[in-house]
Order: C-alpha cells, then sequence, then structure tokens
C-alpha cells in the first residue's frame, strides 16, 4: 500500500508569508514597543472619551455640593446674587489668593464666604468660612482634610458640633489671644490627643476674619456679576 501526504486545508499558501512576517517580527523590540504603544493610546483614547461623557455630571454635581456647603455657613436671605457666579479670587499680602463668595441683596455686600487652609496633622485643612457685613461668623465648615479618623475628624459637622461653636463670634466679641485652643492659651476646647487640628481650623478662622477687615471696602464697591 503506498503512502500518501495530505495537506492541511487550513494551510493557505496566502496565510503562510503573513504568518511567517508576524513569528519574524514578533520577537523583535520594535514590534512591542509598536504592540504596548498601540495598546496605551487605544486605552487614553477609551479615558477621554469617558471623561468627555461624564464631565458635564461631574461639574454639575460640582456645583452643586459647593452651593450645599454655601448655604450652610452664608443663610440664603442673606443674599439675591449668586455667590459661586459672583467668586472672585484676592491677592493677599499675608495669605496669598483667597477664594471669596461675595453675598449681596439688592447689589449691597451683606456678607462673604471664604475658602481657607491651613496645615493639619495628616495635610491641609480645607474651610469655608462664611461671614456678615459686620464680621460676625455665620458658619464654618471643612471641605476637605486628611486628619485621622474617629480622632481629630470630630471637626467635620458630621462627627460633632465643635466647629458650630465659632457660630456668632467676631474679632469684636472675642479677645485676638483667645483665638486659640485652651493648651494654648485660649478658649477653644482641642480634642485628647489631637490637638494640632483644632489648632489649625481656629487659626484659619481667624485669618478669615482678618482677612475681612483688609478687603471688606474693595469688596463692597465690587459690582456683581450679571448672569
Amino acid at each position: 500500500m503506498t503512502q500518501e501526504t495530505i495537506t492541511p486545508a487550513a494551510q493557505s499558501p496566502a496565510a503562510t508569508p503573513v504568518r511567517d512576517f508576524f513569528d519574524r517580527w514578533r520577537p523583535k523590540v520594535a514590534y512591542q514597543s509598536l504592540s504596548l504603544g498601540l495598546i496605551c493610546g487605544l486605552v487614553a483614547l477609551l479615558l477621554l472619551v469617558g471623561n468627555a461623557v461624564t464631565k458635564s455630571t461631574i461639574d454639575a454635581q460640582l456645583v452643586e455640593d459647593q452651593l450645599a456647603v454655601l448655604r450652610q455657613v452664608l443663610p440664603a436671605a442673606l443674599y439675591d446674587n449668586n455667590p459661586l457666579l459672583d467668586k472672585v479670587t484676592l491677592q493677599d499680602a499675608e495669605l496669598g489668593p483667597i477664594e471669596v463668595y461675595p453675598a449681596r441683596k439688592d447689589g449691597v455686600l451683606t456678607g462673604m464666604a471664604l475658602s481657607i487652609s491651613n496645615i493639619g496633622y495628616g495635610g491641609p485643612i480645607q474651610q469655608m468660612v462664611g461671614l456678615d457685613s459686620d464680621g460676625r461668623i455665620l458658619g464654618v465648615r471643612v471641605l476637605a482634610h486628611k486628619e485621622t479618623p474617629g480622632l481629630a475628624d470630630k471637626i467635620e459637622v458630621a462627627k460633632s458640633d465643635w466647629i458650630t461653636r465659632f457660630d456668632g463670634l467676631s474679632l469684636e466679641n472675642t479677645a485676638l489671644g483667645q483665638w486659640k485652643v485652651k493648651k494654648d492659651g485660649g478658649q477653644f476646647d482641642q480634642f485628647a490627643g489631637a490637638t494640632i487640628t483644632p489648632r489649625a481650623v481656629v487659626k484659619s478662622i481667624l485669618q478669615a476674619l482678618q482677612f475681612q477687615q483688609r478687603h471688606q471696602a474693595g469688596l463692597a464697591t465690587t459690582k456683581e456679576v450679571q448672569p
């Protein structure tokens, strides 16, 4: 009986040069670099598309979050403008650039909210401080921090009412030397085992009050932004 040589049907003459080409190039550094570059480019493109699709939603949520905080430190009855639209960044000789959200009623400056921060134990503690035109504190809220959970996070209004104890205070009714934690000779409570955090918060609030004194007159004559 004679043996027959059977050629597999799947191996077509046209496919062999293509496969040989990739077999020769696959081990080469240029081929691997090109493949990696194409994969990275595809991932970057997908990220850009995802960001473009979700950006409007994220921006809208950010505005809502900012408005929610503003309402906590600036009573709505105090203004008929949009403090977010009227936001200005003022260059201060002592503090550098500070974001200010002015509150106006019938065009008259009735108060403001300031975004201000100082370094705590775990890093910057970002705060929003609301003040009326007479320099009284309307409210203080912590926007962001990295302080120790369960120990120093009592600066959050959701964890403690400590931050609300500044409401109604001003440079007029509280002596300058009292704007410290009790450990430093002031009037404000510190947290057990976490003095650095409340110390930074008190410092920021005092700086906000002093900032308002320096810039109140200039803001009062600044016209609001028309939507």
